[in-house]
C-alpha cells in the first residue's frame, strides 16, 4: 500500500474542493446576505488544510494502483462530508450543529437530498445556491471530474474512476483514454444542465431557481430552494421539465454519449437497461395513478391525480426526491410502494442511486434461469442482456452485491430501532439514505432535524455506502485489501 500517494492525492483533491466557495461567495456578493465571510473562511481552511495534507508527499512519484483508488474515493467522501459542512456551520443562518452541518453537506455531495434544515425560504441567497451546487458537483462525481485534471499532475486515474462511477461493470470506458471519458462525461451533464436550466426559466422560474433547480434535476439530488420543493412553483410545465430531464439524469450516461455521436434515439431503442428503466416506470407510474383514482385521493379532479401520481413516481423511482405533494399522506400502500421503487433506482452509469435497474434485470434473469434448470436440470442456459451472453462472474459479482446491500440495509435498520426511532421511521430512513433517495416516512417524512445524533451519523454513513455502492467501502474493512 502506497499511502504517500494517497495521502498526495487527498490534498490535492482538497484544494481542488476549497474552489467551491468561491460561487457561494459571488452569490452572497451579488445579494449582500453576509455569509461571504463564512465562505472564504471555509475556503481558506480547505486550502490549507489540503496544502498541509499535500506538501509531506508532494514528491512522491509511485503510481495510482486499484487499492489505492479505492482508499482516496472513501476517504475523500468522508472527509469531505466534514469539509462540505463547513459554511453551513459558520453560517449565522442556518444555525446548525456539526453534526447537522456534516449531515447536510454530506446528502448534498452524495445527491441524497435528506435535509435537517426547515425554513428553507428564508435562508441566505448563498446558502441555498451551496446546498444546490453541492448536488451538482457530486451528481456525476467530484472524483471523475479529477481524474480528467489529475494526469496532467502525473497520477493516473483509472482506479478513481473504478472506484467511483456505478455499475456492475467498472472497466468499460466511452473513449479509449480515461481522461478524455471524463472530459465526455462532464460535457454531456454540463450540457443537459444548461439546457434544463434555460428550460425552467423559459417555464417562469427566476435565473437563481432555474439555475439551482437544473443543478439538483440533473443530478438526482432533490434539493429544492424552498420548504415546498417543486410544489412551490404550482406549474404543470414545470414539473413536466423536471420529469423530462429526471429521466435523462437516471439513463446511462454512455447512452447519451452514443446517441450524440451517432445523432439517432437508436441507442436508447435497443439498449435492454434502457427499456426495462422506461417500462418499470411507466408500469409504478399507471399503478400509482390508478390506485389514486380508485381510492378518490383528490376526489373529481382526475387530472390531479394523474399528474401527481407520474411526478411523484419518477421523482421517487429515479431516486431524486423532489415533491409536489405529501405523499407520505396517500393510502398507505402508495407510500411504501414508491419507497421499494426507489431500491431499483436510476440506470448503472447515472447520477440515480439505489441498486441500478441492470442489477435488477440481471437477478431476474437468473431467476428465471434457476426455474427453468429445475425442470430441465441438464439443460445449458444462458443470462442474456440485449442478446449477448454474460459471463457468470458477473452474475455472481451482482449477487454479492445485493447480499452486502441488503445486510447493509438489515444492520443500518437495526442500529436505527436501537436509537429509538419506530420501525416505519427507520425503515424509511435507512431506504432513503442507502438508496441517496432523500424524503423518507413516518418521523423523517417532512426532515430528519428531530431524530438523534447517533441516528444521523448512521444514516450519513449509509449515504456514502449507497453513493460508493458498497463495496468500495467495505473492502476497506477486509484484512485482505491491507496485506501485501
Amino acid at each position: 500500500m502506497h499511502l504517500s500517494v494517497v495521502q498526495k492525492v487527498l490534498g490535492l483533491l482538497l484544494m481542488l474542493f476549497s474552489l467551491a466557495m468561491l460561487p457561494p461567495v459571488g452569490v452572497s456578493w451579488w445579494y449582500d446576505d453576509g455569509t461571504m465571510r463564512g465562505f472564504l473562511t471555509a475556503a481558506a481552511i480547505l486550502l490549507a488544510l489540503g496544502f498541509l495534507v499535500w506538501l509531506p508527499a508532494c514528491r512522491s512519484r509511485q503510481g495510482l494502483r486499484l487499492r489505492e483508488g479505492f482508499l482516496v474515493v472513501t476517504l475523500f467522501w468522508s472527509v469531505l462530508g466534514l469539509a462540505g459542512g463547513l459554511p453551513l456551520y459558520l453560517a449565522k443562518a442556518p444555525d446548525i450543529s456539526v453534526t447537522d452541518a456534516a449531515f447536510e453537506a454530506v446528502s448534498g455531495l452524495t445527491t441524497t437530498g435528506s435535509t435537517v434544515l426547515v425554513g428553507i425560504d428564508d435562508l441566505p441567497k448563498a446558502i441555498l445556491f451551496y446546498r444546490q451546487q453541492l448536488q451538482w458537483m457530486g451528481g456525476m462525481g467530484i472524483i471523475v471530474l479529477a481524474v480528467a485534471i489529475l494526469p496532467m499532475l502525473g497520477i493516473g486515474g483509472m482506479q478513481l474512476y473504478r472506484a467511483e462511477f456505478p455499475g456492475p461493470v467498472k472497466d468499460s470506458k466511452l473513449t479509449p483514454r480515461i481522461a478524455e471519458t471524463a472530459k465526455a462525461l462532464w460535457n454531456i451533464y454540463l450540457g443537459l444542465t444548461i439546457v434544463c436550466a434555460i428550460a425552467y426559466w423559459l417555464a417562469g422560474m427566476t435565473p437563481f431557481d432555474a439555475i439551482g433547480h437544473s443543478f439538483t434535476t440533473v443530478s438526482i439530488g432533490g434539493f429544492s430552494t424552498y420548504d415546498a420543493s417543486i410544489g412551490h412553483f404550482n406549474s404543470a410545465t414545470i414539473e413536466l421539465i423536471a420529469v423530462l430531464f429526471m429521466l435523462m439524469g437516471g439513463a446511462n450516461f454512455a447512452l447519451h454519449f452514443a446517441v450524440l455521436r451517432r445523432r439517432s434515439l437508436h441507442p436508447y431503442v435497443v439498449d435492454a437497461e434502457f427499456r426495462t428503466f422506461a417500462g418499470f416506470l411507466a408500469a409504478t407510474s399507471l399503478l400509482v395513478i390508478g390506485y389514486l383514482l380508485v381510492t378518490g385521493t383528490y376526489g373529481d379532479d382526475h387530472w390531479r391525480a394523474i399528474h401527481e401520481g407520474l411526478f411523484q413516481t419518477v421523482a421517487i423511482a429515479t431516486t431524486t426526491g423532489y415533491a409536489t405533494t405529501d405523499f407520505h399522506l396517500w393510502p398507505a400502500f402508495l407510500p411504501v410502494l414508491l419507497i421499494f421503487a426507489s431500491f431499483v433506482g436510476g440506470c448503472a452509469g447515472s447520477t440515480g442511486g439505489g441498486l441500478k435497474v441492470i442489477r435488477v434485470l440481471l437477478l431476474a434473469k437468473q431467476g428465471a434461469r434457476e426455474l427453468i434448470r429445475l425442470v430441465h436440470p441438464n439443460a445449458k442456459v444462458a443470462v442474456k442482456v440485449g442478446g449477448k451472453a454474460l459471463d457468470d462472474r458477473v452474475i455472481q459479482a451482482v449477487w454479492g452485491f445485493f447480499a452486502a446491500y441488503v445486510l447493509c440495509f438489515v444492520v443500518g435498520m437495526l442500529i436505527l430501532l436501537a436509537t429509538g426511532l419506530d420501525q416505519v421511521t427507520a425503515f424509511s430512513a435507512m431506504a432513503a439514505t442507502i438508496n441517496n433517495l432523500g424524503p423518507g416516512l413516518g418521523d423523517v417524512a417532512p426532515h430528519f432535524r428531530d431524530i438523534p445524533d447517533i441516528a444521523k451519523w448512521v444514516l450519513a454513513f449509509a449515504m456514502v455506502l449507497g453513493r460508493l455502492e458498497i463495496f468500495t467501502v467495505l473492502v476497506l474493512l477486509t484484512p485482505a485489501f491491507w496485506r501485501r
